[in-house]
Protein backbone atom coordinates (compact mmCIF):
# COMPACT_ATOMS: atom_id res chain seq x y z
CA UNK A 1 0.00 0.00 0.00
CA UNK A 2 1.47 3.56 -1.02
CA UNK A 3 1.65 5.73 1.81
CA UNK A 4 4.50 8.32 1.49
CA UNK A 5 7.88 8.92 -0.42
CA UNK A 6 10.76 10.25 0.65
CA UNK A 7 12.33 13.02 -1.18
CA UNK A 8 15.31 13.70 0.34
CA UNK A 9 16.92 14.91 3.80
CA UNK A 10 17.90 18.41 5.29
CA UNK A 11 19.84 18.70 8.50
CA UNK A 12 19.81 15.11 8.78
CA UNK A 13 15.92 15.01 8.38
CA UNK A 14 14.00 13.26 6.54
CA UNK A 15 11.59 14.62 4.24
CA UNK A 16 8.72 12.28 2.98
CA UNK A 17 5.65 13.20 1.07
CA UNK A 18 2.44 11.23 1.66
CA UNK A 19 0.05 10.42 -1.74
CA UNK A 20 -2.76 12.73 -0.56
CA UNK A 21 -0.56 15.55 -1.62
CA UNK A 22 -0.36 14.11 -5.28
CA UNK A 23 -4.01 14.11 -5.46
CA UNK A 24 -4.03 17.98 -3.95
CA UNK A 25 -1.45 18.85 -7.15
CA UNK A 26 -3.23 16.86 -9.66
CA UNK A 27 -6.68 18.37 -8.73
CA UNK A 28 -4.97 21.87 -8.78
CA UNK A 29 -3.48 21.11 -12.03
CA UNK A 30 -6.67 20.03 -13.67
CA UNK A 31 -9.36 22.37 -12.13
CA UNK A 32 -7.20 25.76 -13.09
CA UNK A 33 -9.50 28.01 -15.85
CA UNK A 34 -7.62 29.95 -18.60
CA UNK A 35 -7.69 30.99 -22.10
CA UNK A 36 -4.55 28.79 -22.39
CA UNK A 37 -4.91 25.19 -20.00
CA UNK A 38 -1.74 24.14 -20.12
CA UNK A 39 -0.05 27.11 -19.38
CA UNK A 40 -2.29 27.67 -16.16
CA UNK A 41 -1.86 24.27 -15.18
CA UNK A 42 2.22 24.96 -15.48
CA UNK A 43 1.58 27.53 -13.48
CA UNK A 44 -0.20 26.28 -10.32
CA UNK A 45 1.49 23.10 -10.14
CA UNK A 46 4.31 25.19 -9.86
CA UNK A 47 3.08 27.88 -7.29
CA UNK A 48 1.41 24.76 -5.62
CA UNK A 49 5.02 22.78 -5.22
CA UNK A 50 6.95 26.31 -4.02
CA UNK A 51 4.44 27.17 -1.58
CA UNK A 52 4.98 23.63 -0.19
CA UNK A 53 8.21 24.32 -0.03
CA UNK A 54 7.83 26.65 1.84
CA UNK A 55 5.87 24.70 4.28
CA UNK A 56 8.94 22.48 4.70
CA UNK A 57 11.17 25.10 5.67
CA UNK A 58 8.74 26.30 7.78
CA UNK A 59 8.88 22.77 9.51
CA UNK A 60 12.42 22.64 9.40
CA UNK A 61 12.16 26.31 11.55
CA UNK A 62 10.38 23.95 14.39
CA UNK A 63 12.55 20.99 13.79
CA UNK A 64 16.27 23.26 14.10
CA UNK A 65 14.62 25.31 17.03
CA UNK A 66 13.62 21.55 18.83
CA UNK A 67 17.43 20.82 17.92
CA UNK A 68 18.83 23.61 19.80
CA UNK A 69 16.82 22.72 23.17
CA UNK A 70 18.10 19.06 22.43
CA UNK A 71 15.10 17.24 20.96
CA UNK A 72 15.70 15.72 17.45
CA UNK A 73 12.80 15.46 14.62
CA UNK A 74 12.45 11.63 13.16
CA UNK A 75 11.13 13.24 9.90
CA UNK A 76 9.27 15.64 8.12
CA UNK A 77 5.66 14.73 5.69
CA UNK A 78 4.13 16.44 3.84
CA UNK A 79 0.23 15.82 3.70
CA UNK A 80 -2.92 17.31 1.64
CA UNK A 81 -3.33 19.91 4.72
CA UNK A 82 0.10 20.51 5.17
CA UNK A 83 3.53 19.79 6.47
CA UNK A 84 4.20 17.59 9.71
CA UNK A 85 7.21 17.56 11.71
CA UNK A 86 7.28 14.61 13.69
CA UNK A 87 9.40 15.69 17.02
CA UNK A 88 10.88 13.02 19.52
CA UNK A 89 8.83 14.10 21.99
CA UNK A 90 7.46 17.78 22.83
CA UNK A 91 8.76 19.33 25.19
CA UNK A 92 6.98 20.29 28.80
CA UNK A 93 8.86 23.66 29.77
CA UNK A 94 6.54 26.68 28.33
CA UNK A 95 9.36 28.68 26.99
CA UNK A 96 11.31 25.50 25.11
CA UNK A 97 7.94 24.95 23.45
CA UNK A 98 6.71 28.75 22.69
CA UNK A 99 10.29 29.18 20.75
CA UNK A 100 9.80 25.74 18.98
CA UNK A 101 6.50 27.16 18.45
CA UNK A 102 7.18 30.31 16.86
CA UNK A 103 9.79 28.95 14.95
CA UNK A 104 7.89 27.95 12.13
CA UNK A 105 6.15 30.95 11.36
CA UNK A 106 9.21 33.01 12.04
CA UNK A 107 10.78 31.35 8.71
CA UNK A 108 7.63 32.15 6.46
CA UNK A 109 8.16 36.09 7.56
CA UNK A 110 11.38 36.08 6.26
CA UNK A 111 10.41 34.87 3.08
CA UNK A 112 7.79 37.02 2.72
CA UNK A 113 10.28 39.54 3.71
CA UNK A 114 12.45 37.98 1.00
CA UNK A 115 9.50 37.95 -1.80
CA UNK A 116 8.90 41.97 -0.37
CA UNK A 117 12.28 42.82 -1.60
CA UNK A 118 12.42 41.30 -4.54
CA UNK A 119 9.08 42.45 -5.78
CA UNK A 120 10.51 46.41 -5.31
CA UNK A 121 13.51 45.50 -7.26
CA UNK A 122 11.36 44.59 -9.85
CA UNK A 123 9.57 47.93 -9.86
CA UNK A 124 12.55 49.75 -9.52
CA UNK A 125 13.98 47.81 -12.61
CA UNK A 126 12.94 48.22 -15.40
CA UNK A 127 11.26 45.37 -17.12
CA UNK A 128 13.91 45.23 -19.99
CA UNK A 129 16.95 44.78 -17.78
CA UNK A 130 15.15 42.49 -15.39
CA UNK A 131 16.70 39.31 -15.16
CA UNK A 132 14.34 36.47 -15.48
CA UNK A 133 14.20 33.15 -16.47
CA UNK A 134 13.85 32.43 -20.35
CA UNK A 135 11.17 33.56 -22.33
CA UNK A 136 9.12 34.09 -19.20
CA UNK A 137 7.24 37.77 -19.52
CA UNK A 138 8.87 40.05 -15.91
CA UNK A 139 5.36 40.38 -15.64
CA UNK A 140 4.44 36.58 -15.08
CA UNK A 141 7.58 36.04 -12.62
CA UNK A 142 6.45 39.58 -10.64
CA UNK A 143 2.72 38.01 -10.40
CA UNK A 144 4.27 34.39 -9.19
CA UNK A 145 6.31 36.22 -6.14
CA UNK A 146 3.37 37.87 -5.58
CA UNK A 147 1.08 34.99 -5.55
CA UNK A 148 4.28 33.38 -3.21
CA UNK A 149 3.91 36.44 -0.89
CA UNK A 150 0.17 35.83 -0.25
CA UNK A 151 0.52 32.77 0.56
CA UNK A 152 3.25 33.22 3.15
CA UNK A 153 1.46 35.85 4.70
CA UNK A 154 -1.91 33.25 5.05
CA UNK A 155 0.76 30.65 6.15
CA UNK A 156 1.48 32.78 8.95
CA UNK A 157 -1.80 34.04 9.78
CA UNK A 158 -3.41 30.04 9.42
CA UNK A 159 -0.43 29.24 11.65
CA UNK A 160 -0.31 31.51 14.70
CA UNK A 161 -4.68 31.01 14.60
CA UNK A 162 -4.62 29.95 18.69
CA UNK A 163 -6.39 26.66 17.54
CA UNK A 164 -4.42 23.65 19.24
CA UNK A 165 -1.78 21.86 18.02
CA UNK A 166 -1.19 24.38 15.31
CA UNK A 167 1.26 26.97 16.40
CA UNK A 168 -0.64 29.78 17.64
CA UNK A 169 -2.44 27.05 20.09
CA UNK A 170 0.69 25.62 21.12
CA UNK A 171 2.25 29.03 21.75
CA UNK A 172 -1.19 30.14 24.04
CA UNK A 173 -0.65 26.56 25.63
CA UNK A 174 3.26 27.62 26.46
CA UNK A 175 1.97 30.97 28.35
CA UNK A 176 -0.72 29.61 30.56
CA UNK A 177 1.26 26.77 31.14
CA UNK A 178 3.59 29.19 33.35
CA UNK A 179 1.29 29.97 35.57
CA UNK A 180 -1.27 26.55 35.69
CA UNK A 181 0.91 23.97 34.75
CA UNK A 182 1.47 21.73 31.42
CA UNK A 183 -1.50 19.85 31.77
CA UNK A 184 -4.06 22.34 32.86
CA UNK A 185 -3.22 24.77 30.36
CA UNK A 186 -3.38 21.74 27.14
CA UNK A 187 -6.95 21.50 28.71
CA UNK A 188 -8.03 25.28 28.52
CA UNK A 189 -5.97 25.25 25.30
CA UNK A 190 -8.13 22.63 23.20
CA UNK A 191 -11.28 23.46 23.48
CA UNK A 192 -10.59 27.13 23.54
CA UNK A 193 -8.36 26.38 20.10
CA UNK A 194 -11.59 24.12 18.32
CA UNK A 195 -13.67 26.64 19.10
CA UNK A 196 -11.61 29.73 17.70
CA UNK A 197 -10.47 27.43 15.06
CA UNK A 198 -13.36 25.94 13.94
CA UNK A 199 -15.08 29.81 13.67
CA UNK A 200 -12.12 31.09 11.95
CA UNK A 201 -11.47 28.50 9.40
CA UNK A 202 -15.92 28.36 8.62
CA UNK A 203 -15.32 32.16 8.14
CA UNK A 204 -12.26 31.54 6.27
CA UNK A 205 -13.78 29.04 4.27
CA UNK A 206 -16.37 30.82 2.65
CA UNK A 207 -14.64 34.11 2.04
CA UNK A 208 -12.53 32.11 -0.19
CA UNK A 209 -14.98 29.63 -1.71
CA UNK A 210 -12.33 27.02 -0.67
CA UNK A 211 -14.18 23.67 1.24
CA UNK A 212 -10.07 22.43 1.74
CA UNK A 213 -10.26 24.92 4.96
CA UNK A 214 -13.07 22.98 6.58
CA UNK A 215 -10.85 19.78 6.32
CA UNK A 216 -8.09 21.83 7.78
CA UNK A 217 -10.37 22.66 10.36
CA UNK A 218 -11.77 19.47 11.02
CA UNK A 219 -8.49 17.90 11.29
CA UNK A 220 -7.26 20.09 13.90
CA UNK A 221 -10.00 19.59 15.79
CA UNK A 222 -9.46 15.59 16.33
CA UNK A 223 -5.78 16.29 16.54
CA UNK A 224 -6.14 18.72 19.40
CA UNK A 225 -8.20 16.25 21.32
CA UNK A 226 -5.44 13.25 20.72
CA UNK A 227 -3.17 15.72 22.17
CA UNK A 228 -5.03 16.21 25.12
CA UNK A 229 -5.50 12.57 25.22
CA UNK A 230 -1.92 11.93 25.17
CA UNK A 231 -1.31 14.42 27.83
CA UNK A 232 -3.59 13.09 30.28
CA UNK A 233 -2.23 9.37 29.73
CA UNK A 234 1.59 10.80 30.52
CA UNK A 235 0.23 12.98 33.58
CA UNK A 236 -1.28 10.02 35.04
CA UNK A 237 1.45 7.36 34.29
CA UNK A 238 3.96 9.88 36.20
CA UNK A 239 1.52 10.30 39.23
CA UNK A 240 1.55 6.13 39.83
CA UNK A 241 3.83 4.50 42.62
CA UNK A 242 6.90 2.69 41.13
CA UNK A 243 6.51 -0.89 41.30
CA UNK A 244 8.77 -2.86 43.86
CA UNK A 245 10.50 -4.65 41.81
CA UNK A 246 12.03 -8.03 43.69
CA UNK A 247 15.21 -9.39 41.99
CA UNK A 248 15.02 -12.58 40.03
CA UNK A 249 15.87 -15.93 42.14
CA UNK A 250 15.97 -19.34 41.37
CA UNK A 251 12.88 -20.95 42.99
CA UNK A 252 12.75 -23.72 45.65
CA UNK A 253 10.43 -25.68 45.44
CA UNK A 254 11.51 -28.43 48.56
CA UNK A 255 14.33 -28.66 51.10
CA UNK A 256 15.83 -31.76 52.47
CA UNK A 257 16.05 -31.56 56.66
CA UNK A 258 17.02 -34.78 57.12
CA UNK A 259 18.01 -38.37 55.62
CA UNK A 260 14.22 -39.23 55.20
CA UNK A 261 12.25 -35.84 55.23
CA UNK A 262 11.82 -33.36 52.77
CA UNK A 263 10.30 -30.25 53.40
CA UNK A 264 7.66 -29.10 50.67
CA UNK A 265 7.95 -25.18 49.73
CA UNK A 266 5.57 -24.88 46.42
CA UNK A 267 3.49 -22.31 47.06
CA UNK A 268 -0.27 -23.42 48.39
CA UNK A 269 -3.57 -21.67 47.57
CA UNK A 270 -6.48 -21.32 49.85
CA UNK A 271 -10.16 -21.22 47.93
CA UNK A 272 -13.29 -21.08 50.01
CA UNK A 273 -16.38 -21.96 49.56
CA UNK A 274 -19.89 -22.04 51.34
CA UNK A 275 -21.31 -25.56 52.40
CA UNK A 276 -25.35 -24.25 52.28
CA UNK A 277 -26.31 -27.39 54.05
CA UNK A 278 -23.31 -27.12 57.00
CA UNK A 279 -24.32 -23.50 57.28
CA UNK A 280 -20.40 -23.20 57.25
CA UNK A 281 -17.29 -21.65 54.99
CA UNK A 282 -14.99 -25.01 53.68
CA UNK A 283 -11.60 -24.13 52.63
CA UNK A 284 -9.78 -26.45 50.23
CA UNK A 285 -6.15 -25.93 49.94
CA UNK A 286 -4.35 -26.78 46.77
Amino acid sequence: MLRSWKLGSAFGIGIYVHWSFVLLLGWVMFTTPGPNVLASALYMGGLLLSVFGCVVLHELGHALMARYFGINTRDITLYIVGGVARLERMSEKPWEEFWIALAGPAVNVVIAILLVGMLLVGFLISPQNMVVLPQIPATHVSQFLAHLLVANIVLVCLNLIPAFPMDGGRVLRALLALGMGHRRATEVAVPVGAVVGLLAMTLLAFASQNPMVLLIALFVVFAGQQELYAVRMRDRRARQAPLEVLPVVKPVHSLSIGPAAVLDLRPTISVYTWDSKAGAWVRTVS
